[in-house]
């Protein structure tokens, strides 16, 4: 499927990228992946993809948070949709991440573990069918 869209996964943990990558390719997606920061605003450039899956804590606790923001500075990726997929919520679950706060510029956020239909649905709302 040379003419799919395009997903840029980043983070840090391999097996939860590995999943949610076999289950965006089995649902017709092409998936890049990165696995820190630095990597992800890398492959952005050089992809440019339809949309962003970003975590939050990687290597450092607020990788994420930056990543986006420097993510967000690019022109031509500024439009690009990021749903952040964390498990923040989880260790302080009072933590709230509104996406309209400003502070982190993200379209969505869903909690891990992911609800894999609810982001396939999400995913295909802003950006359409995978092919």
């Amino acid at each position: 499927m040379h003419n799919a869209k395009r997903i840029l996964i980043v983070d840090d943990d391999l097996d939860f990228v590995e999943a949610v990558s076999c289950f965006l390719e089995a649902n017709g997606f092409t998936v890049v992946r990165a696995h820190d920061g630095a990597e992800g605003v890398k492959l952005a450039k050089m992809e440019r993809p339809d949309l962003i899956l970003m975590d939050i804590m990687m290597g450092e606790r607020t990788e994420g948070f930056f990543t986006i923001q420097e993510i967000r500075r690019d022109p031509s990726l500024k439009d690009v949709p990021v749903f952040v997929l964390s498990s923040v919520s989880a260790r302080l679950p009072d933590f709230e991440i509104p996406s309209s706060g400003g502070w982190l510029a993200h379209d969505l956020f869903f909690p891990k573990p992911v609800d894999t239909a609810q982001l396939l649905e999400k995913i295909r709302q802003r950006v359409g069918p995978a092919a």
